[in-house]
């Protein structure tokens, strides 16, 4: 088989691992290998219309290639080649993806969902304690050279006996869960549907206001779409705990920002601890102000174990596409 007769796949961003690399490289037997030349969404619609990308049948795409394309909607579906069928996406997190545009142009998407629960859960664990322990503030008159501060930091909390809920009890849920109830936390959680006693492993299924209203601190683990869209904002921080721990490495826009700031200058929130933002890479001023608050640049996943894991669980998805014609984890 000539090149010129094999499906084209195509690389939007970069893999970054040498052992996933080989693995997209071997992918050449099946498919051509193509990448864009745009740098910005701008280019990258003209490109798609000269024909340029014609028989792509697959994308690779990672989270910061929106930089070259923008979010994947009904303009960019349009100006997509109409030989493509999948969108294979290297992230858990799938909001820059229209999904119901996809479907209707008979497009198949696909996540990299199991890879990142450790990494995240993770992630959330170490600002879920250093936010009751109030860690920020010590580190940063450490690093003034003040070791302890002009005036010693307020004494912390034990996470022992608290009570942790969680807002999406999906894999990174069930796995944060488990790892602070190590810490003597116990849990309850509120999703869409509760899960089976195996799934539970001992947490309670509790209704939305009942979680907010009880627990001492709360998890953000669930996905961006318009109905979790600013799922927690004045009101519901008026339903919860006075000092409350919020934290949340889903996505940003879950959380109105902005009331956020303001329910923390009022102490209606004691504290948070933050991996993404409304806006990112804008950081609300109120935040970056607020040395009580533990704040990381979206980090959830960045290790090389799990990014590596993540790479070669969406150059499967593209295999599959190319050799099945199915998706192992597709979302729609």
């Amino acid at each position: 088989m000539t090149s010129s007769t094999k499906p084209r796949i195509l690389l939007l961003g970069e893999i970054e691992h040498a052992a996933a690399r080989k693995e997209w490289d071997d992918l050449a037997s099946l498919a051509e290998l193509v990448t864009p030349k745009a740098t910005n969404r701008a280019e990258f619609i003209e490109e798609c219309k000269s024909g340029a990308l014609d028989g792509v049948v697959a994308v690779y795409r990672t989270f910061p290639s929106i930089s070259t394309t923008g979010r994947v909607d009904e303009e960019l579906v349009e100006a997509l080649p109409k030989s493509l069928k999948f969108v294979c996406h290297n992230g858990a997190g799938y909001d820059q993806i229209d999904v119901p545009v996809c479907t209707a142009h008979n497009i198949k998407v696909s996540n990299v969902p199991t890879a990142v629960d450790d990494a995240t859960a993770d992630t959330a664990v170490f600002l879920t304690l250093g936010a009751l322990r109030g860690f920020n503030l010590p580190l940063i008159n450490l690093r003034k050279g003040l070791f302890r501060g002009e005036t010693p930091p307020p004494l912390g909390h034990d996470p022992q006996g608290k009570v942790l809920g969680i807002l999406g009890m999906g894999g990174i849920g069930r796995n944060m869960a488990k790892k602070l109830r190590a810490f003597g936390m116990s849990v309850q959680y509120y999703n869409r549907n509760k899960l089976s006693e195996d799934l539970e492993d001992e947490a309670k299924y509790v209704e939305f206001e009942e979680l907010l209203k009880t627990s001492d601190v709360i998890s953000l683990n669930l996905p961006l779409n318009p109905h979790t869209h600013h799922l927690l904002s004045t009101p519901q921080f008026a339903l919860m705990k006075p000092g409350v721990i919020l934290i949340n490495t889903a996505r940003g826009a879950v959380i109105d920002e902005a009331a956020l700031v303001t329910a923390l200058e009022d102490g209606t929130v004691a504290s948070v601890g933050l991996d993404v933002y409304e806006k990112e890479p804008e950081i609300h001023e109120g935040l970056l102000e607020n040395e009580s608050v533990i704040l990381l640049p979206h980090m959830g996943t960045a290790t090389v174990e799990t990014q590596e894991k993540m790479e070669k669980w969406c150059i499967g998805n593209v295999r599959a596409a190319l050799e099945k014609g199915g998706l192992v984890s597709p979302v729609n």
